[in-house]
């Protein structure tokens, strides 16, 4: 993940995020809060794991696939184009 670098600070604050998210449902379980409390916490807590992976994914594929911004070949750009929409639909 060398070439993340750049982004270093942006997906430290998200797993910092996660984290946070983790650490209130252990505490909740820890207090015995009600059950519905416990859930929410968790799906708050998969939608930050969600972000993160399409982070992930979309400069992945903006790097090592192609970068539909850049690329030269535009069927090629398009596919990676629509391959990015199709994360961002999936995973947010």
């Amino acid at each position: 993940m060398t070439h993340a670098i750049k982004d270093k600070t942006r997906l430290l604050q998200r797993v910092r995020r996660l984290r946070g998210q983790v650490d209130a449902i252990e505490r909740a379980l820890e207090k015995e809060a009600d059950c519905a409390k416990v859930m929410q916490l968790t799906v708050s807590a998969r939608g930050a794991t969600n972000s993160l992976i399409a982070e992930l994914l979309i400069d992945h594929i903006r790097l090592h696939v192609s970068d539909p911004k850049s690329d030269q070949d535009r069927d090629r750009a398009r596919a990676s184009k629509h391959l990015i929409e199709v994360v961002h639909a999936y995973l947010r």
